[in-house]
């Protein structure tokens, strides 16, 4: 069976817990092609734990500066090319934002997956590219978002979750496996019962998880956080400037989470909220949602309308005032529906497929 080399954003560790879509993403990817007998070899942070081989990058603790971002991406670097060296590669599967910044040697096919908005990677990587890459979108809003030149050349794998894995969970339910995170628990995990509004998230500006927060608060409904704050600086003036004075009085903050205590933490939860201000390119956290019978309550960001259906699968809503009213309506939606669209639309074993099916036609 061919070798595929997956390679990371390296900031960002691999495996279960992972936080940010791209790692999740490359996470079920790579599990699911290793189940199914392909070898696999990632390059991605230390202490991430593939389903394959990894071949680690160091990162440094700290504040992520420029200089960091050089030494990391000459390490990163330093880590493909052993991955190279190591034996026969087929096919290279770029996941990060960065990776036009790393060589690859000719002869090799490579396929990129644009997990981020088109225009949040620098303007070259839509020059012509050099032959045997290809790129790959997530969503048809994003495709609609590439420049015109480019757009039509792009094809769209559509990203999946375990839905499966959900939903076998849901009938046996099982505890424990909370994930190590940077931020420590605040409070005691909640119980089910479908009290409490959720935000699952990476703790940043573009995903607005403050008005989340002030949203549940008018809806008299208790709010649990559970996401990370990565060392970038306008991440952490944000968690202390607009997360951490609206913590307690019904607020909980954890930390990342593991599979199951996610699923857990969904299903206990009356709603899933997603104020992202960002021009998302999918929501795997709402497809999640799904796949546990959760409805979303979502700003209509991006490509999250494609996912969410408005009256189906959750509400979608303008401003922090909309939100509130939604929390509150939210039982209008049925949650053995959202179970239904998720297994119909949201399946890891589709994408996977997908994958399969270019990573055939490239090879």
């Amino acid at each position: 069976m061919s070798k595929i080399l997956s390679v990371a954003f390296p900031f960002a560790a691999v495996g279960d817990g992972a936080v940010g879509g791209a790692e999740q993403v490359l996470t079920t990817l790579e599990q699911e092609l290793v189940g199914r007998g392909w070898r696999s070899v990632v390059v991605a942070r230390s202490g991430s734990r593939p389903a394959g081989e990894l071949v680690g990058t160091d990162v440094p603790d700290g504040v992520i500066t420029d200089e960091m971002r050089e030494l990391v991406t000459r390490r990163h670097q330093a880590g493909i090319d052993r991955a190279l060296a190591s034996g026969t590669v087929d096919l290279v599967h770029m996941h990060g934002i960065d990776f036009a910044s790393y060589q690859l040697p000719e002869g090799v096919p490579v396929l990129v997956t644009l997990h981020l908005p088109p225009g949040w990677y620098p303007e070259e990587i839509w020059a012509a590219a050099r032959p045997g890459v290809r790129m790959v979108c997530v969503s048809e809003a994003q495709r609609r978002a590439c420049p015109a030149e480019v757009r039509e050349q792009l094809e769209v794998v559509g990203n999946g979750v375990f839905v499966e894995r959900s939903l076998a969970e849901a009938a046996h339910p099982t505890h424990g496996d909370h994930a190590g995170s940077r931020l420590a628990p605040r409070t005691p995990w909640p119980v089910a019962g479908h009290g409490y509004a959720l935000m699952l998230s990476r703790i940043c500006p573009e995903k607005n998880l403050h008005a989340g927060i002030d949203a549940a608060r008018r809806a008299g409904v208790e709010v649990v956080l559970a996401g990370e704050v990565f060392p970038y600086e306008a991440h952490l003036q944000y968690f202390q400037q607009e997360i951490e004075p609206r913590l307690g009085a019904g607020v909980s903050l954890v930390g990342s989470v593991g599979t199951v205590e996610k699923s857990r933490l969904l299903r206990g939860a009356r709603c899933l909220l997603l104020p992202t201000l960002a021009p998302e390119t999918s929501s795997l956290v709402a497809m999640e949602a799904a796949a546990e019978g959760t409805p979303v309550v979502a700003y209509r960001s991006g490509a999250v309308p494609e996912v969410v259906e408005h009256g189906v699968t959750g509400l979608l809503v303008s401003g922090v005032e909309e939100m509130a009213d939604a929390i509150g309506r939210v039982d209008q939606v049925d949650r053995e529906t959202c179970r239904r669209v998720a297994r119909e639309r949201f399946s890891s074993r589709r994408m996977v497929d997908g994958y399969i099916a270019m990573y055939e036609r490239m090879l």
